[in-house]
């Protein structure tokens, strides 16, 4: 299964810019999150900085134990990316089939929760990859190659499999939480291995995605906790694959 990139449709109405700025408010406050964290927020980005350096420490370790191996230049191998986006997106694809079919709108809510925490992570996770130009394993033996034109660091596939994993592990009420949680965060953590097991990341890598999807998945959560439902999200066939949409009404 291919998917391409999340996309936004608006409707907007000039009488109506009221919910136009709720969807940049949301943007503008993910974005500027650190200024306005408290100490908490801190102490969690600590632990989270923690255990990306601990990890850092054992990226050639885990390397050697998975037995990978550096290609020659100008070679990519593959990384079997599509296969490794695959658990997530039907874990999200899942959720929204599950409510179109029940008409829940909890259900839809959640998906498209899932979908918008996986595209604000994956734009950080964007960003970051272009500031540490990390390179991958296959192309180096070095884990403190940064700032060399790579893409590695952090792992994108990581990133958002951990927004979506959170988002279905602690939505909904407590019934079912041991599920959820095994589900959402087994999905998860199986991601961050297939990239480790691929060679497409170090095991920093995947840590980072990790803390990065986790954290803006509780940021998006906690946005939508009493507010009303803003959006819809679709499926859409496209050829050999589907188009994931989520559409903002910004008129009632």
């Amino acid at each position: 299964m291919t998917l391409s990139s999340a996309t936004l449709a608006q409707e907007v109405d000039d009488e109506d810019p009221g919910k136009l700025q709720m969807v940049g408010e949301d943007i503008k406050l993910y974005v500027t999150a650190p200024l306005h964290a408290e100490r908490p927020q801190w102490v969690r980005f600590g632990a989270a900085l923690g255990a990306i350096a601990f990890a850092y420490h054992f990226d050639d370790d885990v390397r050697e134990q998975l037995d990978t191996a550096i290609v020659p230049p100008g070679v990519e191998p593959d990384t079997k990316d599509t296969r490794d986006a695959a658990p997530a997106a039907l874990a999200l694809g899942g959720t929204w089939l599950a409510a179109v079919m029940l008409d829940d709108d909890v259900g839809r809510r959640e998906a498209g929760a899932m979908l918008e925490a996986a595209a604000l992570s994956g734009a950080a996770a964007y960003a970051l990859k272009e500031i540490g130009g990390r390179e991958r394993p296959y192309q180096t033996d070095d884990p403190s190659s940064f700032r060399n034109d790579g893409d590695a660091f952090p792992s994108l596939h990581s990133t958002a499999a951990f927004a979506i994993g959170t988002v279905l592990a602690e939505s909904g009420n407590d019934k079912h939480r041991w599920l959820r949680r095994t589900l959402g965060y087994g999905i998860a953590a199986h991601t961050a291995y297939s990239r480790l097991d691929h060679d497409a990341h170090w095991l920093s890598d995947t840590v980072a995605g990790a803390a990065l999807g986790i954290a803006t998945a509780r940021f998006v959560m906690k946005r939508r906790e009493g507010a009303p439902e803003r959006g819809r999200f679709a499926i859409v066939p496209m050829g050999d694959g589907v188009q994931l949409s989520y559409t903002v009404l910004l008129r009632d």
